[in-house]
């Protein structure tokens, strides 16, 4: 497809989006069966179910928009993913691995939050105040995500690591 609008720019963000959301999805439970810590193992099985939101959310957006949500693969969420599953072969202490599962996860949502606030402002310059307010809506929760992926590192997991 030949890009000579921002609408069309911000649908193929979208399609993007909703890749990377689809792939996450798949691999948040392999995330959730390695990580040894509790707290860790909590906050991999929220944001899963989060991200099923995520994608109804953009779904919403998709079906407003008249358009289908498919057609692209978002190469760039393979390639942290495969990071991250490189991670999950190595033979790691549990505080190692949970240390390295953060920083994957983080990976992820510095990702979608680069996407959600790029998409976000193409809305609104669009004039599609639903769809900005949607993208939004999950702009803050990768935002809180990503905190709390901080406060887990900071507060305990890294530290553990260190030993």
């Amino acid at each position: 497809m030949e890009m000579d609008s921002l609408k069309q720019l911000y649908l193929e963000e979208l399609k993007d989006l909703y890749s990377a959301e689809n792939q996450i999805v798949k691999a948040l439970p392999k995330m959730v069966e390695a990580a040894t810590s509790p707290s860790l193992k909590s906050g991999f099985t929220e944001h899963l179910n989060q991200t099923k939101e995520h994608i109804v959310r953009l779904e919403q957006i998709f079906t407003k928009m008249d358009e289908k949500s498919g057609g692209k693969f978002c190469k760039g969420m393979e390639g942290v993913l495969a990071e991250a599953n490189e991670l999950l072969k190595q033979k790691a202490e549990p505080d190692v691995l949970d240390a390295g599962l953060i920083a994957a996860a983080q990976h992820v949502e510095h990702y979608e939050i680069a996407g959600y606030g790029t998409c976000r402002t193409y809305a609104k310059l669009l004039g599609d105040e639903e769809a900005a307010y949607l993208l939004q809506q999950t702009l803050k929760e990768e935002e809180m995500t990503d905190r709390k992926l901080s406060q887990l590192a900071e507060n305990g997991i890294n530290v553990e690591a260190m030993a």
